[in-house]
């Protein structure tokens, strides 16, 4: 039977399957049955810049009150809010409740305070630290290589403050994505998750105004990750991980073969249910097993452009192929 074990961020996974960030994992009992079901690891919800900014400061009294003995030793916490506080207790908690690596996740743009923000997640007790940077230029007067040097600078920052792993989730937004990854490897990120799929605002035309929407993936998401990951695929030193568009087991085997060292459901778990895992988990073993591939680490980038036959199927050859493919299906 194909070994499942995989490398990312360092840790010896028992499964390339990694739960990504979503609500299901704010329960720990959640977070026991995704392990049981067969997870390499959990991804907790964002702590947000935004929830540590704009909630109330916790005073020195109620943190002592909140905290276990096992968390006294952290930093004077009275600058933080009951939602920072509340995040390391889940932090330390997952931790007690399953051997899988637990990775915290931060969801801002801001350096400065930011980074002691990455320190209290790690001296809570994270494996890793996911940062999920999501930084919206609205004026006309901010050039792309402002913001790449900001992802990158924090970056750098952190890596340089932490003793943990550091992974960065990012969207597919920029001019050179292969630039980009390269500059995030090299200011020090462990893994790049990719993509971010940032949710769009939507109007209701009866009240007129902008509202909420949030749709969830399907398996046609899993291309555009599918041909990033392939292209970058032995250019860059950090691990890969492919979120966004995974449901099935062949969609799992197909990260794999494009070089992903992490394969991240959410979408699939809030339709499906946590035992989904499962299910996905045995057919991407079946899978494996029947083509003859002995460990994940064999799959891995596989068909990768460095490795296929092909190699400008990825690039424009793929357009052009794509729109005579559907002409002829159509005459």
């Amino acid at each position: 039977m194909t070994v499942l074990s995989t490398k990312y961020l360092g840790f010896d996974l028992n499964s390339p399957l990694v739960v990504s960030s979503n609500p299901l994992c704010k329960e720990l009992d959640n977070i026991k049955r995704m392990e049981d079901a067969g997870a390499g690891a959990i991804v907790l919800p964002s702590l947000f810049e935004e929830q540590i900014t704009l909630q109330e400061t916790i005073s020195q009294e109620s943190e002592e009150t909140i905290l276990p003995p096992a968390l006294q030793h952290l930093p004077n916490l009275e600058e933080y809010n009951s939602g920072a506080d509340g995040y390391l207790m889940h932090i330390y908690e997952a931790k007690k409740a399953v051997d899988i690596p637990v990775i915290a996740s931060l969801n801002g743009t801001s350096t400065g305070n930011w980074v002691s923000y990455a320190r209290l997640l790690a001296s809570a007790g994270a494996d890793a630290m996911e940062l999920n940077i999501y930084y919206l230029p609205t004026s006309i007067d901010t050039l792309g290589t402002e913001i790449e040097q900001r992802f990158v600078h924090l970056v750098r920052e952190i890596k340089a403050n932490v003793p943990i792993p550091v992974a960065v989730k990012l969207g597919p937004q920029f001019s050179s994505i292969p630039n980009m990854a390269a500059q995030l490897s090299n200011a020090g990120a462990d893994a790049l998750v990719m993509f971010n799929r940032f949710y769009q605002p939507d109007f209701d035309l009866d009240t007129e105004t902008v509202i909420p929407s949030l749709n969830l993936s399907d398996s046609t998401e899993l291309r555009l990750r599918l041909r990033w990951i392939a292209i970058l695929y032995g250019q860059i030193q950090a691990d890969m991980a492919i979120t966004g568009g995974v449901h099935t087991g062949e969609d799992a085997v197909k990260a794999l073969l494009a070089g992903a060292s992490a394969v991240m459901m959410a979408s699939a778990l809030l339709k499906h249910g946590i035992t989904h895992i499962e299910q996905v988990r045995n057919e991407m073993t079946q899978w494996l097993d029947a083509h003859g591939y002995a460990s994940v680490a064999d799959a891995k980038g596989r068909m990768s452009q460095q490795n296929t036959a092909a190699p400008a199927a990825f690039e424009r050859a793929n357009y052009i192929e794509e729109l005579q493919s559907y002409s002829q299906k159509n005459q």
